[in-house]
């Protein structure tokens, strides 16, 4: 996914087993951020930073919605532990993330696995992407802000 492709209407299913639209979030920009796993540091860092500074992204036209692999029981347990107040994509065929271009080969100590690029899109009113944020400079303790700068 680029900078001005249309995003596909079905993203997925949400923490409620619920389909998710694009046209769900019909009239605001959608950050969608690809994270890697539910309840580690870097996750829950920026989980919680968006949820601190939800009322001031939907302020200025956002709405929020993040996508990993885990399943809809992980995402539930992770949205009640830190009261997160925006839904949460169980991509658990890798389906959403491979239409973003976020799933592919990692490397941690010298071991080769697949996983998620961290990754933000900033979709457009219109539906299609306006800006990317990618891996290397996602900040995971001041997302919100990274989003809020344009």
């Amino acid at each position: 996914m680029n900078i001005g492709d249309k995003v596909p209407e079905i993203l997925g299913k949400d923490e409620n087993g619920r389909e998710v639209r694009l046209s769900d979030y019909k009239g605001k920009k959608l950050v969608l951020y690809f994270y890697p796993k539910d309840m580690t540091a870097g996750c829950t860092a920026q989980a919680c930073n968006l949820r601190d500074h939800y009322d001031e992204l939907q302020s200025a036209g956002y709405e929020v919605l993040g996508v990993s692999v885990q399943d809809e029981k992980s995402h539930t347990k992770f949205i009640e532990k830190h009261q997160l107040p925006f839904h949460l994509i169980a991509d658990t065929e890798q389906t959403l993330n491979q239409t973003f271009g976020t799933w592919g080969e990692k490397s941690m100590y010298g071991r080769k696995y697949f996983g998620t690029f961290r990754t933000t899109f900033i979709i457009g009113e219109d539906g299609t992407v306006e800006r990317i944020i990618p891996p290397k400079q996602v900040k995971t303790k001041d997302h919100a802000r990274q989003v809020l700068e344009e």
